[in-house]
């Protein structure tokens, strides 16, 4: 069992579900633009560091 890519694939799961929900709001033209971009910028910071966890780590059997 892999703990760092399963952990690497949650990351992963809240950035693309963080990243669609900043969307999703900014399209709805919603007035909360810090907190949006509050959540955007976690949603990167999430997305990126589960994709590069998961690429980086190697499989071991």
């Amino acid at each position: 069992m892999n703990v760092k890519r399963i952990f690497g694939t949650i990351l992963t799961i809240l950035g693309i579900g963080g990243l669609i929900y900043t969307g999703y709001e900014l399209i709805m033209k919603s007035t909360a633009y810090t907190n949006l971009a509050v959540v955007g910028i976690l949603a990167l910071i999430f997305f990126s560091s589960g994709i590069s966890l998961v690429k980086n780590t190697k499989d071991e059997s």
